[in-house]
């Protein structure tokens, strides 16, 4: 569809295709070797213990030797598709009308 080599250029490419120019000049960056390891503790550890959610899961894998966040342990949980199992809350629904008499 978008030609680097066309007279046009990218940016007006874009624009007649109705894109953003960010979205086509953007180039993924590779996953460095140690995020994957961390990735694959995290995912084995979710598997032991499903309940746990990140500062749980940073404070086993700080255990462990690993220097990381929460916010680095959640990032990669919601990357993974990983979410703690836990009961949530039963409250009132959220269309519910309250009277008040």
């Amino acid at each position: 569809m978008i030609s680097r080599s066309h007279r046009l250029p990218v940016c007006k490419q874009a624009k007649a295709l109705r894109l953003s120019r960010s979205s086509v000049c953007y180039r993924p960056r590779p996953v460095s070797g140690a995020t994957l390891k961390l990735m694959r503790r995290i995912d084995e550890l979710h598997l032991e213990h499903p309940f746990v959610g990140s500062r749980m899961m940073r404070d086993m894998l700080r255990r462990e030797g690993s220097r990381c966040g929460r916010r680095h342990v959640g990032a990669l949980m919601r990357r993974m598709g990983i979410e703690a199992l836990y009961r949530k809350p039963v409250g009132r629904q959220q269309n519910e009308t309250v009277f008040r008499g």
